[in-house]
């Protein structure tokens, strides 16, 4: 399961490689200015996601991997799932909240029966 989050974490990182690249086109374009500041919360929104499943990945928990993560464009966490205990949902929510550019958490995380 830890080389599965690995090979996420990585996979997550080069789709967020691709995704700065393609900022750095659309930059050059000024006449592209209101897709350029749709593209940046995009991308924003996605370092701030990879950041906060790369922490719940590093805790090698293999309950962390079944919680998704969303963010919105204000910064937004909205997380969801299940975990086996209140302990891992909690724990789930406090990475999530330490979280560079994290503003705000919502939990929707289910204990698992």
């Amino acid at each position: 399961m830890y080389m599965n989050a690995r090979i996420q974490l990585w996979l997550m990182s080069a789709m967020l490689g691709a995704g700065a690249t393609f900022m750095s086109a659309a930059n050059a374009d000024q006449t592209m200015n209101s897709d350029i500041s749709h593209a940046d919360t995009y991308v924003k929104d996605s370092v701030i996601t990879t950041k906060v499943k790369a922490k719940l990945a590093e805790k090698h928990l293999s309950t962390l991997t079944n919680i998704q993560v969303d963010t919105d464009r204000q910064g937004i966490v909205w997380l969801s799932g299940h975990a086996p205990t209140q302990h891992a949902i909690d724990l789930a929510v406090m990475i999530a909240k330490g979280t560079e550019g994290v503003v705000k958490v919502h939990n929707k995380i289910s204990v698992q029966q």
